[in-house]
């Protein structure tokens, strides 16, 4: 298979990075099945892409006719035994068995040539392929939050994947306008590995009272980042970054430098998970 011969790009997962993976893909004229457990879900995400487009219109960076387009491309099924195409990324949450047991699912309904991608950030790529019986069809895919906006695409490969595969998923991240950059399978690839610390030691400030969420935010703001740590951990959603800085601390054999937030723990067990929910570090309306 080719890079023309990809024309279907199933996306698994409709939260905030399967939305974004869709958007972008069906704005590339790709043919795009949205998959996700919950109805609801699948429905909000339409109007999320489709909110996204209005106001690309509104800044003269989309048409009328390049929203409508889009929205054509894209379908959504609840049936995962409709999960056949030529490409899979899949963006749902970060359980390693749950992934495990998805992909062995997928691999058992596609053909052979189907490149089954993950945009897991932090759970090793060779880990997760460890069971399938087609290892080097499989590939990282790490989109960036908003996936519709940030440029950034990690490739990573693991200890199976066929180099080929690799450099087909490093071109369609291009043709889909973004910039991919190629990664090895180390833990928390080249980003999350980096930029783990960026939320750790904020939050190991808050957990000193050495400062105020706000303050904290507003001096690393005031220093030139777009976000402070707690507005992007609430825009991210505070859970997803729980999980995969549980990840990142288990595969680096719990050195304490990963260790997870006892105050972002609690946030998730409220239920105080960011934007999404209406509530994380701060509240939203």
């Amino acid at each position: 298979m080719t890079l023309d011969d990809i024309k279907k790009v199933v996306v698994i997962g409709a939260g905030t990075m399967g939305q974004g993976i869709a958007q972008v893909s069906a704005m590339a004229g790709y043919s795009v099945l949205l998959y996700d457990l919950n109805e609801e879900a699948l429905q909000n995400a339409v109007k999320r892409i489709e909110g996204n487009l209005d106001k690309g219109i509104a800044r003269g960076k989309v048409s009328q006719l390049q929203k409508q387009e889009s929205l054509d491309n894209i379908s959504t099924t609840l049936d995962r035994n409709n999960l056949v195409g030529d490409i899979i990324v899949e963006a749902i949450l970060e359980k390693l068995d749950i992934k495990q047991s998805l992909f062995a699912h997928l691999e058992s309904i596609n053909n052979d040539t189907t490149i089954l991608a993950s945009n897991t950030s932090s759970i090793p790529i060779t880990r997760i392929a460890a069971s399938l019986k087609r290892p080097e069809r499989f590939v990282g895919m790490h989109f960036f939050n908003p996936a519709h906006i940030m440029k950034l695409v990690e490739v990573i490969s693991g200890v199976a994947t066929d180099e080929k595969v690799a450099n087909m998923v490093y071109d369609l991240a291009l043709k889909l306008g973004k910039q991919p950059v190629m990664a090895s399978d180390a833990p928390g690839f080249i980003v999350n590995r980096v930029a783990r610390h960026f939320y750790v030691e904020g939050l190991k400030v808050l957990e000193e009272n050495v400062a105020t969420l706000d303050g904290i935010d507003r001096l690393i703001e005031s220093s030139g980042f777009k976000m402070g740590p707690f507005r992007l951990m609430d825009l991210i959603g505070v859970d997803s970054n729980f999980l995969v800085t549980k990840s990142m601390f288990e595969a680096f054999h719990y050195d304490s430098k990963f260790r997870p937030s006892r105050i972002q723990e609690q946030k998730v067990d409220a239920g105080h998970t960011g934007r999404k929910s209406g509530r994380g570090f701060y509240a939203y309306d």
